[in-house]
C-alpha cells in the first residue's frame, strides 16, 4: 500500500486549488459613480428651479463629492478589499442628496435673507468641509482596527467612557451645553459638538463585549409566570443601568430621541445574544413605566407629548407645535410625486436642514423621493446585517448587529417625529441633515461595519499542506540507546 496523504483537505488544494473570490471592488466603483451622476442631477434641477444660471458652485460641489468618495473607495480597496460592495454607494448617495438638500435650502434662506435686509452665511460649504473630516476619520478607523476582534480588550473602557460622554451635557451649566431646549451639546466656543453620538458607538463595543463574556448568565432562566421563563433577578443589572441611564438622559437632558435610540439597540442586542424574547418585553416594559413617570414629573415632557397629540392646539405657543405642523404642511404639499426639487418651500419649517430634513425631502420629492431614500437606508441596514450573520465571531455579530440596528431604530426615530408617528425627538438622520457631530460619528460606525463585512467575505486561510507520511506498518524499526 502506498502513502496517503494525511489531510484530504491539503490533497484538495493541491489537486484543484480554490479560486480567489472576487472582492467587488469594480461594482462598488461603478456604483459610486452612479450615485455621483445621481447627485449632480439633483444639484442641476435645483439651479434650474431656482430660476438659476449653472454656476460654477454646482461643479464645484460636484468635484468635491467625487474627490472625497474617491479618496474613500481607494482606501477600501487598500485596508478592506473583502468589504460588501454596496455599504459606501449607499452612504455616499445619503450623503450628496442631503448636500443637494441643504444646498437647496441655502438658496431659499439667502433669497429670504437679502429681503430682509439681514446678513447670510450658507451651509453647504461647512457640510462639504465636516464630510471630508469625516471621511479622514473613516480612514483612520479602517487603518487602525485591522481587526475588529481587537476592541473587545476595550469593552469596559469604551463603556465608561461612553457613559461619560453621555452624561457630561446633563451637568455643564445650560449655557454651554442646551440648545433649542436640549442638554445634549458642549460649546466650544468656535464650535459646538454633541457627545452623545460617539457615545452610542462605544457603549454597543461594550455592550457586545459584555454579552459574550457574559452570555451564559443571560440564558438561564428563573422562575415561570404564566407559562413564561423569566429571567433570575440578579440578572437584570444590566438592563436596568441601561433602562437607568436612559430615562436619565430623557429628564436631565430633554432628549427622547437618544433615550430611545440607544435603549432599542441595547434591547436588540440582548435579543441576539440569547434570542429570548423576555428581555425585550422586560425592557420595553420598563422603559414605558419610567416613561410614564417622567410625563407625571416633568413639564417638557408634557409639552413633547401635547405637540404630539394636537400640533395645531398648541401651534402658537413658545415651544408648541408650529414645526411639527409646518413639516406636515410641507408633506401634505409634496404629495406623491413631489413638488420638484427646488420648487417647494422648505424654509418655512424650521431647522429644515437638521432635524426635518425629512420633510423638506417629502416636499420637493413627495412620497415616492422619501420612500427611495429610505429604501437606501433599509438596504443599508440589510446589507450590515448580512455581513454581521455571515463573520465568524460572536462579538462581530453581535456588534455588527447592533450597528446596523442603529441605522435603522435612527432613521425611525427621525421620520416617526416629522410625521407624528411619535413625539418629536430632536434627533438627525444619518448622513443627511446637516452638522458635524452626526457625520464624523456615522462615518466611524460604517468603518466599523465595513471592517466586520471585510472579515466576513475574506476567505479563510487555506491549511498547510502536510508531507506525506508512511503507514505504521510500513516504517522502520530505529534502535534507540538507553540512556546511561
Amino acid at each position: 500500500m502506498g502513502p496517503q496523504l494525511a489531510d484530504p483537505a491539503a490533497g484538495a488544494f493541491t489537486t484543484n486549488p480554490q479560486r480567489e473570490l472576487p472582492t467587488r471592488r469594480g461594482t462598488e466603483l461603478v456604483l459610486l459613480a452612479f450615485a455621483a451622476f445621481i447627485v449632480t442631477v439633483a444639484f442641476v434641477l435645483v439651479e434650474a428651479n431656482q430660476d438659476h444660471q449653472l454656476t460654477a458652485a454646482v461643479f464645484w460641489y460636484g468635484l468635491s463629492y467625487l474627490t472625497v468618495f474617491g479618496v474613500a473607495h481607494g482606501a477600501v480597496r487598500r485596508w478592506a478589499p473583502y468589504a460588501d460592495p454596496l455599504i459606501l454607494p449607499c452612504v455616499a448617495l445619503l450623503n450628496g442628496m442631503g448636500l443637494v438638500m441643504i444646498y437647496r435650502i441655502d438658496l431659499a434662506s439667502a433669497e429670504r435673507a437679502i429681503q430682509n435686509g439681514k446678513a447670510f452665511s450658507p451651509d453647504a460649504p461647512k457640510q462639504i468641509l465636516w464630510t471630508v473630516i469625516a471621511l479622514a476619520l473613516f480612514l483612520a478607523v479602517l487603518i487602525i482596527v485591522k481587526d475588529h476582534r481587537t476592541l473587545t480588550r476595550y469593552g469596559y473602557t469604551a463603556g465608561l467612557i461612553g457613559i461619560i460622554a453621555l452624561a457630561l451635557p446633563a451637568v455643564l451649566p445650560k449655557s454651554l451645553s442646551e440648545v433649542n431646549g436640549a442638554k445634549v451639546w458642549i460649546k466650544l466656543g468656535f464650535m459646538s459638538i454633541q457627545p452623545g453620538e460617539f457615545a452610542k458607538i462605544l457603549l454597543m463595543v461594550f455592550f457586545a463585549a459584555f454579552l459574550v463574556s457574559k452570555r451564559d448568565l443571560f440564558m438561564v432562566a428563573g422562575k415561570k409566570f404564566l407559562g413564561v421563563e423569566l429571567p433570575r433577578a440578579r440578572d437584570l443589572g444590566p438592563i436596568l443601568i441601561a433602562a437607568g441611564a436612559c430615562i436619565g438622559v430623557l429628564v436631565f437632558e430633554k432628549d427622547l430621541g437618544t433615550s430611545l435610540l440607544f435603549f432599542g439597540v441595547v434591547l436588540v442586542m440582548l435579543y441576539v445574544a440569547t434570542e429570548r424574547v423576555i428581555w425585550v418585553v422586560l425592557g420595553v416594559s420598563m422603559f414605558l413605566g419610567g416613561c410614564i413617570i417622567a410625563y407625571n414629573l416633568f413639564t417638557h415632557v408634557q409639552q413633547r407629548v401635547a405637540n404630539w397629540m394636537d400640533p395645531l392646539a398648541t401651534y402658537d405657543d413658545p415651544g408648541g407645535g408650529y414645526q411639527i405642523a409646518q413639516g406636515l404642511f410641507g408633506l401634505g404639499t409634496g404629495g406623491v410625486g413631489g413638488t420638484g426639487l427646488g420648487a417647494g418651500r422648505p424654509d418655512m419649517v424650521p431647522e429644515a436642514s437638521t432635524d426635518f430634513i425629512t420633510a423638506a425631502i417629502g416636499e420637493e420629492l413627495g412620497f415616492i423621493g422619501l420612500a427611495a431614500i429610505l429604501m437606501v437606508y433599509l438596504l443599508l441596514a440589510m446589507r450590515g446585517m448580512r455581513s454581521a450573520l455571515a463573520v465568524r465571531d460572536t462579538f462581530g455579530k453581535l456588534l455588527g448587529g447592533g450597528l446596523s440596528f442603529a441605522i435603522v431604530m435612527q432613521i425611525f426615530v427621525v421620520v416617526g417625529g416629522v410625521t407624528k408617528l411619535i413625539p418629536m425627538t430632536g434627533i438627525t438622520a444619518p448622513f443627511l441633515s446637516r452638522g458635524g457631530s452626526s457625520l464624523l460619528a456615522n462615518y466611524v460606525l460604517v468603518a466599523l461595519l465595513l471592517r466586520i463585512s471585510d472579515a466576513a467575505r475574506r476567505p479563510a486561510a487555506r491549511p498547510k499542506p502536510q508531507q506525506p507520511q508512511a503507514p505504521l506498518a510500513e516504517a522502520h524499526t530505529v534502535m534507540v540507546e538507553r540512556p546511561k
